[in-house]
């Protein structure tokens, strides 16, 4: 059998007389197969540039056949132009084609109505499925290496839900951008419908539905200098804020991540871009939270996945206070057993003093120099998200950072993490939980800090450099 594929402009009078002989041939020839490919005048040129130099072939008309001896898009054998297959068709089949001058102009005209109606009704088919549009910042993070397929597999937004990621960076990280798109298309996830790299920051965040913020501040010294922190820092959001409110949708989710003043990050997100819904900016503390569930686990020697409402309090990248009075633990290894849904309060558990001990250890967590490949910061991203399109586990409590209003006394107007629990697309501040008089002590000193920190974001706000020539600065 032969299979024959014509690709040509759709307006072009030759393609025309191409496509009736060949229609011809099939009618007549059991084992003669057509397969037709049109395009748009404007887009015909770099199609047939790129068709040629995949298949090492030379052709600068249209149309341009050539035979395929398997299914289509195996190896194939170029035939040429329309004079080479009217020279095929009468050499083995003793067939030509007397199509007239006008005749071919008439049809290359109905040739291209076609294709413009077929376009816009693919246009319009794809209009229906409306992807989310996720933005990445800093996407030359390993963090956003991980965070792509937990992203595009399904379990974040659900599995009938279609995405399109954008990676934002600056342009001297442009080859890192460009393979992670080609490994990221090469995985060929099913829900990912397409995913870009952006250099130019007038483009970004158009239409976002998600917009994960991995921006950190790179130390230059030791001890780092606050206020220059900040400048930078401050810097960054100035930049992002407006645009945010630009380009992105009016109901936009924010999601300040990192490792380095990440309440802060959110604050000046907000503050820069005062329309964006506050509800809908967060500071990330997930990973943490579950960092110090691992450091739980290992000291009770059970799964981490069995500790349950650890609260984190205050600035996630900064001073916090670890909060278990209020935590759980499923499937210890005691004289008491239940079945799987059985759980004891932590601290039936831990019979020492391991208030004091894990605020230690918890310190220990912060200071420690971050060499990680960003597979748990991933999953701490796609985690809160998850929870935020889906809801959280019934019952269960999650640490993230919001911007005050005055719940549990902690001053309005700061980012601070407290306990939360998502639902139906939005978030619940736990207010109904019980705080002890050492945890309210505790607030009140991490309150201060963070205004403070504050404080000093605004003295330098009318120092901030604008970023240049529509570019992300570095």
């Amino acid at each position: 059998p032969v299979r024959a594929v014509f690709t040509g402009k759709a307006n072009c009078p030759y393609y025309a007389k191409a496509e009736l002989l060949a229609y011809y041939l099939q009618a007549n020839l059991p084992d003669f197969r057509v397969h037709k490919i049109t395009k748009h005048p404007d887009k015909w040129e770099e199609w047939l540039r790129d068709i040629c130099e995949r298949n090492g072939w030379e052709h600068k008309h249209s149309p341009i056949i050539w035979r395929e001896l398997v299914d289509r898009g195996g190896k194939g054998l170029l035939l040429g132009g329309v004079n080479d297959f009217l020279e095929y068709a009468q050499h083995y089949y003793n067939i030509t084609s007397p199509m007239l001058s006008e005749e071919m102009l008439a049809i290359a005209e109905e040739n291209l109505q076609a294709h413009l109606e077929i376009e816009k009704e693919e246009e319009e088919i794809k209009s229906l499925i409306n992807p989310l549009q996720i933005w990445i910042t800093s996407a030359s993070a390993p963090t956003c290496y991980h965070l792509i397929p937990l992203l595009a597999d399904g379990k974040v937004f659900g599995m009938t839900t279609e995405i399109s990621i954008h990676l934002l960076d600056t342009e001297q990280f442009d080859r890192v951008l460009c393979g992670v798109v080609m490994e990221a298309e090469d995985m060929a996830f099913p829900l990912l419908r397409s995913i870009a790299k952006h250099t130019e920051m007038e483009e970004a965040f158009l239409q976002a539905d998600v917009i994960i913020v991995l921006d950190d501040i790179l130390f230059k010294h030791e001890v780092p200098c606050l206020e220059d922190c900040i400048r930078e820092l401050s810097d960054t959001c100035r930049v992002y804020a407006p645009l945010i409110e630009k380009n992105a949708k009016s109901d936009v989710k924010v999601i300040a991540a990192g490792k380095t003043f990440v309440n802060l990050k959110a604050l000046m997100i907000r503050t820069y871009g005062p329309s964006i819904k506050p509800e809908n900016i967060i500071a990330l503390a997930t990973f943490w939270e579950s960092a110090a569930k691992a450091m739980l686990a290992r000291k009770m020697n059970v799964n981490a996945a069995g500790v349950k409402d650890v609260i984190i309090w205050g600035n996630v990248t900064g001073w916090s206070y670890v909060d278990f009075s209020h935590a759980r633990v499923y499937g210890f290894d005691s004289a008491i057993w239940g079945p799987p849904d059985f759980s004891r309060p932590l601290c039936n558990v831990i019979h020492n003093n391991c208030s004091s001990e894990f605020l230690s250890a918890r310190s220990s967590v912060n200071s420690q120099e971050y060499h990680g490949v960003g597979m748990a910061p991933a999953h701490a991203v796609a985690t809160i998200l998850r929870y935020w399109y889906q809801g959280s586990p019934p019952g269960e409590i999650v640490s993230v950072g919001i911007l005050s209003e005055g719940q549990f006394c902690v001053p309005e107007g700061i980012v601070f993490s407290m306990p939360v629990r998502f639902h139906d697309g939005i978030w619940e501040v736990m207010t109904d939980l019980e705080i002890n008089e050492t945890t309210q002590e505790v607030m009140r000193l991490l309150s201060h800090d963070l205004i403070q920190e504050k404080l000093v974001a605004l003295r330098k706000i009318r120092e901030m450099r604008p970023y240049k020539d529509g570019k992300i600065t570095s």
